[in-house]
């Protein structure tokens, strides 16, 4: 049973349609990764899941909870706030928070959950978070002391810190120098080994094909191919599909 189920998901801008009827679900434990060229839709997807934009129309659910349903467009800060919590976000920028230290940035949101209380609790699982993406000993380091690639480590670290249901990757190596870019592939690599429900928005199709369970291409605001990485990034079936690949390895090239 899928723990996220997207049906029929439009969302325009103006007179601009940025997703156009987007559907696909998403089983507890599995992770999907989101190829396509820029303004294909792939960054608004994921900002529609986590209420950064609210949809035109369409359903989202979560462990059987309706998020959305195309009825309502009107939400409460509180509304959002309970609703963003079963997405963990990653974004292309780190956006910590350059007054504190990587263990203060980390335990930021669950105190403010927690209202100050169970500090001791929160900055346990902090410092295991920081452990566990290979940062512990920077713990009390700043943003500016620390790389790009230890930035978005302990912005990786800080989105599981509130035990979402499902963590969101928006491209979390576009800002990274080439010789960065594999330590935090290397923790996103990790996290899909421990079954971490994740979708992975990415332009690294090598590694798109080997960490998730399914590969989703967009363009133009539709889901055009979807199924075994193997199968679309290797052998897709779909004329766009394949100009895009064609594309993308004559670029790196």
């Amino acid at each position: 049973m899928a723990l996220l189920e997207v049906k029929n998901l439009k969302k325009s801008f103006g007179r601009t349609e940025v997703l156009k009827d987007i559907s696909f679900d998403l089983p507890k434990g599995q992770a999907i990764s989101i190829i396509g060229s820029s303004g294909s839709g792939k960054t608004t997807l994921l900002r529609c899941l986590n209420f950064l934009e609210t949809p035109d129309a369409g359903t989202i659910t979560v462990a059987d909870e309706v998020l959305f349903d195309g009825a309502r467009k009107e939400f409460s800060d509180e509304e959002i706030r309970q609703k963003r919590l079963h997405f963990g976000m990653v974004f292309q920028q780190f956006n910590l928070f350059p007054q504190y230290t990587a263990l203060e940035n980390v335990m930021l949101a669950p105190s403010i959950r927690a209202g100050g209380k169970d500090l001791d609790a929160i900055r346990d699982n902090a410092e295991m978070l920081l452990d566990q993406i290979g940062l512990s000993e920077r713990k009390n380091n700043y943003p500016h002391q620390l790389s790009g690639g230890q930035q978005q480590r302990v912005a990786i670290a800080r989105a599981l810190a509130l035990k979402p249901d499902i963590l969101c990757f928006d491209e979390p190596t576009s800002a990274l120098d080439p010789e960065l870019t594999g330590e935090v592939l290397k923790v996103i690599r990790e996290l899909a080994d421990k079954h971490t429900t994740m979708i992975i928005v990415t332009h690294e199709m090598a590694f798109a094909r080997d960490v998730a369970d399914e590969v989703i291409f967009m363009d133009g605001g539709n889901i055009v191919e979807k199924g075994d990485p193997h199968e679309v990034i290797d052998n897709p079936k779909e004329e766009r599909t394949k100009r895009f690949l064609r594309n993308y390895s004559k670029n790196r090239e």
